[in-house]
């Protein structure tokens, strides 16, 4: 089962900051991320700054697809054109990882400029993980994880030494 952490930072650069922390932690086996995105609050409302881009890998995938099909009856350009548009389609209409709408209303609690570091975890070497992100700020807004986790992962955000015992 995965767990679900959200991260509040003082600005963009520094969730981010730290989404190529953990990101670096996944190619060293310590922790494993269903997702990871990022919701920046500004006064136009929330942003978010996903992992993956699904409407990209939708209209590459489409092209493809479009591609072969045009071959097939003679006119590639349009059938290019056409799976684009429609792989687009379904890639902006993808919604992997945490749900979107979830998100942007979790992030509008936040003030304007912060951003909220979010965290789809499915299995995380504990103790290394928390050395590693200790004392590296943030307050923690909601995770699904059990009390003594959260306050393990509150302490060492903060830096407490008691956090990774």
């Amino acid at each position: 089962m995965a767990d679900l952490i959200a991260i509040v930072f003082p600005s963009e650069e520094k969730a981010e900051e730290v989404r190529k922390e953990i990101l670096g932690m996944v190619k060293e086996y310590l922790i494993e991320v269903g997702d990871a995105a990022i919701a920046v609050k500004s006064d136009q409302g929330v942003k978010l700054n996903q992992m993956v881009n699904t409407t990209g890998a939708g209209a590459v995938g489409g092209s493809f697809w479009g591609l072969l099909i045009g071959v097939l009856f003679m006119n590639p350009l349009v059938g290019v054109a056409a799976g684009a548009a429609g792989g687009a389609l379904a890639g902006a209409l993808t919604d992997i990882g945490v749900n979107d709408k979830f998100m942007k209303g979790l992030a509008e609690d936040v003030a304007d400029g912060e951003a909220v570091l979010f965290l789809l975890v499915t299995k995380v070497t504990g103790d290394k993980v928390l050395d590693r992100l200790s004392g590296i700020g943030g307050r923690v807004l909601q995770t699904s994880l059990d009390h003594e986790k959260e306050e393990a992962l509150r302490a060492a955000l903060a830096g407490q030494s008691e956090a990774v015992s």
